[in-house]
């Protein structure tokens, strides 16, 4: 079988590619671009001011200068008051942002870019985040320019968030008893799903927790993946089939045309070509990180000295946050467990306050603990000396602990890591979940099952198969290598020769 398909000749096909500004989208469509970019695509990357800022800041103020003239940044102002730079911005304030002050920056943005003078092809398409809705409209009033869709988070959640609707409709959300917390009323089975059959309430991403009809969070995530399905444009999903194939299928029967090529940076792994002439300089583009945070590089000179499988990784990703109490329980409870582990701790981890350890926990776990601000996560779950990690669910961290081959410890914050979780405890036999209110005698006992008892070996077994499946996905002839091929066939190619 051939390789998948390049546009070099002729007119570029020119992609304005653009992520929701947080680092969880920012990863994943930076992955999409760089693969795009291999196969002879014309990139602009568009960021907001505040994101490019700290982009520049983790990587230097030079690191962009050797990228090649067709891999391209742009930036928009969001409009959101100044903030602390080296934290990532107030969701609900990034969500108002996108709703209402984003439209004319990017319409300004295009513009610019079909400008003959601009020094770049004609932008030939939008690859847009689904919850970026905007581009679409901006998209249709600047020569109706075609829109393709990027959803970064897992199909479960996508299909998650199509339920809002539905549950609302019903009467179900928002939540008519304050105490919906605690009532019982997450525990109801939402039974109308196929491909989820037993989730409940709390297990559906979690901005339907209100009582409020007009909720940000939970009308923002209901209008951007109802126009994602409305709009009929292909949407491509950072999965492979094996993995989330009923959800898949459920999804496909509302949506346009779906592309399953995950796990994307498996994806640039498999189909980076060392011989590619593209422009001048396509290594600044290879080596291109999309880290917000400077990565500390100590992390893995520490796993090199630790034996094999004795080290539980702990972060909670970009955004969670925790009261003092959570971060003090879960250090007692690693510290308890008496094994070894690696923790990201982000400066803005707690809640309105600085992340301070106890200087006792500090003394208890020196020469088997290391903390870090952050570190390259996917180079740490494939470490021979990581056994396990304790998670947030994101899905870039469950992506890179899927590829990584390690199960899990979970603590959903917000959003579709509860539907994440979900999956990793009850369809992946990968995960065990730590109850929100974490208590170290809790830590301490799942940290020991995960590392030492029968379970643990067995979710160990279960996420060593599913490594073994993302492998087989992007390999040559692998489902998501054969859909990556299709989106060229059915997509990308007939642009380019309406183009020429």
């Amino acid at each position: 079988m051939g390789s998948i398909p390049e546009v070099r000749d002729r007119v570029k096909l020119h992609a304005v590619c653009v992520p929701f500004p947080a680092q969880g989208h920012i990863s994943p469509m930076l992955n999409l671009a760089k693969l795009l970019h291999s196969k002879g695509f014309h990139i602009t990357f568009v960021n907001t001011e505040f994101n490019q800022r700290r982009f520049l800041k983790s990587r230097g103020p030079n690191s962009l200068d050797g990228l090649p003239s067709s891999f391209r940044f742009e930036t928009i102002p969001d409009g959101i008051p100044p903030s602390d730079p080296n934290a990532t911005q107030d969701v609900p304030s990034m969500f108002h942002a996108v709703l209402n002050n984003c439209f004319e920056p990017f319409k300004k943005v295009l513009e610019r870019l079909n400008d003959p003078s601009s020094g770049s092809p004609p932008v030939t398409f939008v690859l847009s985040d689904c919850i970026m809705p905007f581009t679409i409209d901006v998209a249709r009033e600047v020569g109706d320019l075609p829109v393709v869709l990027l959803w970064t988070a897992s199909a479960c959640g996508f299909l998650g968030y199509a339920q809002y609707r539905t549950l609302l409709d019903k009467g179900i959300v928002p939540f008519k008893d304050p105490n919906y917390l605690t009532n019982g009323c997450l525990d109801m089975i939402v039974d109308w799903v196929p491909s989820m059959k037993g989730i409940r309430l709390k297990d559906i991403p979690s901005f339907i927790r209100t009582t409020q009809k007009d909720d940000i969070l939970f009308n923002f995530l209901m209008i951007s993946v109802e126009k994602s399905c409305q709009s009929l444009a292909p949407i491509i999903f950072n999965t492979f089939d094996a993995l989330e194939q009923d959800v898949l299928d459920d999804i496909s029967k509302m949506t346009g045309p779906i592309y399953t090529i995950g796990p994307l940076h498996f994806q640039n792994n498999e189909n980076n070509d060392p011989n590619n002439n593209n422009d001048d300089n396509n290594d600044g583009v290879n080596s291109l990180g999309s880290n917000l945070w400077k990565e500390d590089t100590h992390c893995l000179e520490w796993l090199d000295s630790m034996k094999p499988n004795t080290v539980l990784y702990v972060s909670f990703g970009s955004i969670t946050t925790m009261t003092k109490d959570n971060l003090v329980e879960f250090a007692w409870g690693l510290a308890n467990s008496n094994h070894p582990f690696l923790w990201i701790v982000r400066p803005d981890i707690v809640t309105g306050d600085s992340a301070i350890l106890p200087p006792e926990f500090l003394v208890e776990t020196k020469g088997r603990g290391m903390l870090a601000s952050w570190c390259d996560q996917e180079k740490v779950l494939h470490h021979q000396a990581t056994a396990a990690f304790l998670t947030h669910c994101g899905w870039n961290s469950t992506l890179d602990t899927i590829c990584g081959g390690k199960p899990v410890l979970c603590w959903p914050f917000f959003a579709e890591q509860q539907t994440n979780c979900w999956y990793f405890c009850n369809k992946w036999g990968t995960g065990m979940e730590i109850n929100k209110d974490v208590k170290r005698a809790e830590v301490e006992r799942q940290v020991i099952e995960l590392m030492e008892c029968e379970k643990g070996q067995e979710m160990r077994r279960n996420a060593l198969k599913l490594k073994k499946l993302a492998e087989e996905a992007t390999r040559e002839s692998g489902s998501s290598y054969l859909n990556l091929e299709q989106l060229m066939n059915q997509v990308f190619i007939p642009l380019k020769e309406g183009n020429n």
